[in-house]
């Protein structure tokens, strides 16, 4: 029997504990993050990295305050998706759902989504850390291997997961 989208069941599945130790590690990294932005917000120069190239140059320049924007996404972001995390029957498959393989398609399409969330708020938080060192004049870029990590680092567990739900059609 395959299940149709509109006729999913609501499964309880609890969160494996690796799951609740990376929203854990990714809380903390996110208070430390935005603490250390805190911290050296009277040392910051009025005029921070706003934006930065594919090279990892500063291309634009920006208020201070700018900064601030950068916790605040990864915090919505991380909300955001926690909330998915808890609806896996709202989720695109791409095997067709039954009743031999629901419950596996529904973990692996919560960890997936778990990963990335927690992925992209430690983003988030290091491109804030090394664009105060950019503006404190601790480092001059934020790299040239910075965009080709954080490609990797986005599109990798994508890739991994998708490959994992079709293995468990």
């Amino acid at each position: 029997m395959v299940v149709k989208s509109y006729d999913r069941p609501k499964l309880d599945i609890p969160k494996t504990g690796l799951e609740r130790i990376m929203d854990w590690a990714a809380i903390l990294l996110f208070a430390a993050g935005t603490g250390y932005l805190i911290w050296i917000w009277g040392d910051l120069p009025a005029e921070v990295p706003a934006h930065f190239n594919g090279a990892g140059e500063v291309d634009r320049w920006g208020s201070k305050w700018e900064l601030v924007m950068l916790p605040i996404i990864a915090g919505l972001l991380w909300i955001g998706m926690t909330v998915l995390e808890k609806y896996p029957e709202k989720h695109n498959y791409m095997a067709e759902l039954n009743e031999r393989n629901i419950e596996f398609q529904y973990r692996n399409s919560r960890m997936m989504l778990n990963v990335l969330k927690n992925l992209v708020v430690l983003v988030f938080i290091y491109l804030s850390y090394l664009s105060t060192q950019v503006a404190l004049g601790e480092e001059d870029s934020l790299g040239i291997g910075f965009l080709p990590f954080f490609l990797v680092l986005m599109f990798a567990p994508m890739i991994i997961f998708m490959i994992r739900s079709l293995r468990h059609r």
